[in-house]
Formats: C-alpha cells, sequence, structure tokens
C-alpha cells in the first residue's frame, strides 16, 4: 500500500520549478532549479569556517570544485555529488547542502561539479565522480588530512553517483569509510517490487515524467545504464558503511533492505526516515537546503 502524500507538501508541489515535464529542457531545468536557489539569497547561508574553489581532476579534465571547512585540525573528508536530475544543478545550487554536510559531520567537504548530459552523456558523470574522488584521496593532505576517514555523499542524482562511487571504489580495492545517500536514485528501470514506490506517487505533478525526461538526456541505450544506476540489490555486499535518508514516498528504502538482506547488515550504519508521507527530494524544504 502507497502511503498518501502529505496535504501540506501535496499543496506545495504545484508551485516547485521543474514541474511542467512537457516543455522542460535541460536548460529550463536548470535555470528553475537555480532560481530556487537564488530565491533564497536573503537568507544568510549556514556559517562555516571557510570556502575554497579549487580544481578537481575529472575523466578528461580539471572539474570545478569547492572545498568546505570548520577546522583546520585533521579531520574526515566527504566528497558530495550534487542532485539535479543529472542535467541540472551546481555548486551554487548546492551550496548550503554543502556547509550543512561539513556543520553536521565535522568534516571537510569537497562539492564536485561534474559534467551533465545532454553535453556529456553517461557514464560521463560516473567517470568525471569517480576520478574526483581518487583525486580527493590521493591529495587528501590538502583536506581533511585523513586518509582513514574518507566517504562520499550525494542527493537524489547525486546520491545515486555516491553509491556508485562506493561500489566501484570495492571494485577498485579503495576503501572508504562510509557513504550518506539523500533520497539516492537507486533504480531507475522499475525492478523492485512495487514500481509505483519508484521516486514519486504518482499525482497531478508527479515527477515520474520529469525523471524520465532527465534519464532521456542522461542515456542513449536504457539497456547499458543498468549496469551501474539500477539492480542495486545484486551490488551491495561489502561496502562501506552506508547512511539512508529518505522520504517514506520514495524508492530508496529498498537500496538499504537490499543491503540487509544481502548479508551486508553490518555494514548499513543506519537509516533516517525524513516523515511519512513526504515525497523523494522533501529534505529541499527542510534543512538540507
Amino acid at each position: 500500500m502507497i502511503t498518501p502524500l502529505d496535504p501540506v507538501i501535496a499543496q506545495i508541489i504545484p508551485l516547485l520549478p521543474l514541474r511542467d515535464p512537457t516543455n522542460m529542457t535541460p536548460q529550463s531545468a536548470r535555470d528553475a532549479l537555480r532560481s530556487l536557489a537564488a530565491s533564497r539569497a536573503d537568507v544568510p547561508p549556514p556559517p562555516v569556517m571557510s570556502t575554497e574553489d579549487i580544481k578537481v581532476k575529472g575523466a578528461t579534465g580539471f572539474l570545478s570544485a569547492r572545498a568546505y571547512r570548520n577546522s583546520n585540525d585533521k579531520l574526515p573528508t566527504v566528497v558530495f555529488f550534487h542532485g539535479g536530475g543529472w542535467v541540472a544543478g551546481d555548486l551554487e545550487t548546492h551550496d548550503r547542502q554543502a556547509r550543512w554536510l561539513a556543520i553536521e559531520t565535522g568534516a571537510v567537504v569537497v562539492s564536485v561539479d561534474y559534467r551533465r548530459p545532454p553535453e556529456v552523456r553517461f557514464p560521463g558523470a560516473f567517470e568525471d565522480a569517480f576520478a574526483a574522488t581518487k583525486d580527493v584521496i590521493a591529495r587528501i593532505a590538502e583536506f581533511g588530512g585523513d586518509e582513514k576517514r574518507i566517504g562520499v555523499a550525494g542527493d537524489s542524482a547525486g546520491g545515486n553517483l555516491a553509491a556508485s562511487i562506493a561500489i566501484a571504489c570495492r571494485d577498485a580495492g579503495i576503501k572508504l569509510a562510509g557513504q550518506l545517500l539523500a533520497y539516492p536514485v537507486t533504480d531507475v528501470v522499475g525492478n523492485f517490487a512495487d514500481a509505483r514506490r519508484i521516486f514519486f506517487v504518482r499525482h497531478p505533478a508527479s515527477a515520474d515524467d520529469r525523471i524520465s525526461r532527465h534519464l532521456r538526456q542522461l542515456v542513449r541505450n536504457r539497456q547499458r545504464t543498468a549496469t551501474l544506476v539500477a539492480r542495486w540489490e545484486h551490488r551491495v555486499r561489502n561496502l562501506a558503511s552506508v547512511a539512508v535518508v529518505r522520504a517514506d514516498i520514495d524508492a530508496s528504502a529498498e537500496y538499504l533492505r537490499a543491503a540487509v538482506a544481502h548479508g551486508n547488515a553490518e555494514t548499513v550504519g543506519k537509516e533516517e526516515r525524513v516523515g511519512l508521507g513526504l515525497r523523494h527530494d522533501a529534505r529541499r524544504g527542510k534543512r538540507w537546503r
């Protein structure tokens, strides 16, 4: 049974950007997300000790990134990947999330601006994210300095990238300390038990069509996507400890259950439920944004 959408959230959804999948383009999605971030310009951002715009290695060249720090002590390091349906989002739209992540984890956070479709199709974003993570690890003395406490994090599509990087690091023999996945996109082809739980509940302003349009920008071959962005239930063994922040109306709970069911319970740190009847990306209305 699908949990009903919270009535307050149901009233807010029609007011949000990205609500018209029929006429949405990659550029309009980007503009809408930037406008949403800019609308809070009069709200002071969460204070951190310092921010620094830097470069990290991507798959084919250097990428823009931003480092957030709250102390000069030896600290953990978290590589953060923003959401935005793989198409939208950047360092500015997710500046607040990165700041809160640095504040609440006590880590140095490195937010990475990976390349996005349609200019760069799959697996460009994944290859950038993996290259950036390896570069941060190689330069750990410039960041938190603790090579034993390096993690990845991301929200929505960025959560998908973080989860993918955790798998890639495991396969490459790179040990991560943890992964924080906020309402991650953990299945894009409907492999879980109840396909209606994939991403959003259906309602007039549902993002099902929006996600589909983002995915068409992400890949040319839907089946090829499944190797990295779907069917997690077969790939979750022996991963870094995972914390999944999810809404009730979201498919990411399936990822956590799959990790437990496949003998990975010891690597599952905790699960935080944002709230009953809240949808994917609900954190945008809370501290996460």
